[in-house]
């Protein structure tokens, strides 16, 4: 995985993590890996420009919001999570108007208290 990709799925991942924490999908079956996948490259394309400094867009807002937090957990290493400037990832989230919640863990970050 190269590092400019890694860092757009971080924050991808980071992104995810805090819109979604209130919002959780309880589907009665787990999504499988191949639909975690899609979800996880449609988002990297959808959310990409916010690597480059933007704002985050309305389409990414919207794949944000409709990510399974289950797909996002999976992969959130302590490596991955390094990569990651969560106080960014949360200007991000209240970027698109939702509320970030405090000591939210998933994978192997948790947001700040």
């Amino acid at each position: 995985m190269g590092k400019s990709w890694a860092l757009v799925v971080a924050m991808l991942v980071v992104v995810t993590l805090v819109i979604n924490s209130f919002e959780v999908k309880m589907a009665s079956a787990e999504l499988s890996a191949a639909a975690c996948k899609e979800e996880k490259r449609i988002g990297i394309n959808a959310c990409k420009p916010v690597l480059y400094g933007n704002i985050p867009s309305p389409k990414c807002c919207e794949r944000v919001r409709v990510t399974h937090i289950e797909c996002v957990c999976r992969v959130i290493t302590p490596k991955l999570a390094a990569l990651v400037d969560i106080n960014r990832a949360i200007r991000l989230v209240e970027g698109c108007g939702r509320r970030v919640p405090r000591n939210y863990k998933c994978g192997s970050i948790t947001t700040p208290p």
